[in-house]
């Protein structure tokens, strides 16, 4: 039977929701490869004429929310300057292939495919294995800005709440959700559009907050696709006005206690990563990373998710 083409709107600005799950047994995604699978979307998306809305990495499958840009979104300077800084000089741009590389660029499917290629070579690599880690195809859906966008949005956001991972959708650090609250959004790799509208009269706090308060009235609902978000945690929050306290900022950031390998202010990072990088063989400068939402304190390692 053939393929049902896919619906694509070239040269036009187009929001996609894309979901595609592994061809494996089981949940093959641990935190190891949300973390990978994460840093890939990230990274990514600083080549392609994209803009990430939302995402959300589970265990045999990820959800992506994406705006894709037409070819004409950027100049041939600002080209050559994404192609540089994601290959530095590995790849030399080369001009004559300008056509090329604005075709590719805004291409969904070149993306989806590059992202899903990239990870199967690392996951195949970390386990000694071959063949296909996703299933064949990836499924993907035009979806219309304002009340459509927040909703689609916020089904991405509830996963991990529907799967009952998690009681909080925020707590799910491979979520765009969790990395807006957790990490501040600290390399700005989230569009702040959360579909609301007039955002762009609207500070990012607020509008954050009015995201947050949308999926937690969403997730209360009860639904015959998975667990709600408790009443009693959904209530909480209301209390709170759906803002995130001090206590909530710290907890979030707690992690960075345990994993960024030096943590204290700019100067204590610098002065470390200088006396400990000969001794690693570490060629290349590392500039202290801002730990959001904990002032005045730095992290040698970005915990990007």
């Amino acid at each position: 039977m053939p393929r049902t083409s896919r619906f694509l709107i070239p040269g036009q600005t187009t929001v996609y929701h894309v979901m595609s799950r592994s061809a494996l047994p089981g949940l093959p995604l641990s935190d190891a490869e949300k973390d990978h699978l994460t840093w890939l979307i990230k990274r990514l998306s600083r080549l392609y004429f994209t803009e990430i809305l939302g995402f959300c990495c589970m265990g045999n499958h990820f959800h992506l929310l994406v705006r894709m840009l037409p070819e004409d979104s950027f100049s041939d300077f600002e080209m050559q300057q994404r192609h540089e800084l994601f290959f530095g000089e590995e790849k030399r741009f080369c001009e004559g292939h300008i056509p090329f590389y604005r075709q590719k660029y805004a291409s969904l499917s070149e993306f989806i495919k590059e992202l899903k290629q990239s990870f199967s070579r690392w996951y195949n690599r970390r386990t000694g294995r071959s063949g296909f880690f996703w299933s064949e195809r990836f499924k993907s859906v035009i979806v219309e800005k304002g009340e459509t966008l927040i909703n689609c949005l916020a089904y991405i956001d509830l996963n991990p709440v529907r799967a009952g991972i998690v009681a909080r959708p925020e707590n799910y650090r491979w979520s765009s959700l969790g990395c807006h609250v957790q990490q501040g959004n600290s390399d700005g790799f989230l569009s702040l559009d959360f579909g609301l509208h007039e955002s762009g009269q609207i500070d990012p706090a607020e509008r954050l907050r009015r995201y947050l308060q949308f999926v937690y009235e969403v997730g209360e609902l009860e639904t015959s696709h998975g667990a709600s978000i408790a009443p009693e945690i959904a209530e909480k929050k209301r209390r709170r006005g759906y803002s995130l306290t001090r206590k909530d900022r710290f907890l979030y950031r707690s992690r960075y206690f345990t994993d960024s390998a030096v943590i204290g202010s700019r100067e204590f990072v610098l002065e470390s990563f200088q006396r400990f990088r000969t001794a690693l063989n570490i060629s290349k400068d590392r500039l202290p990373k801002r730990v959001a939402g904990l002032e005045g304190m730095y992290s040698l390692k970005r915990l990007g998710a």
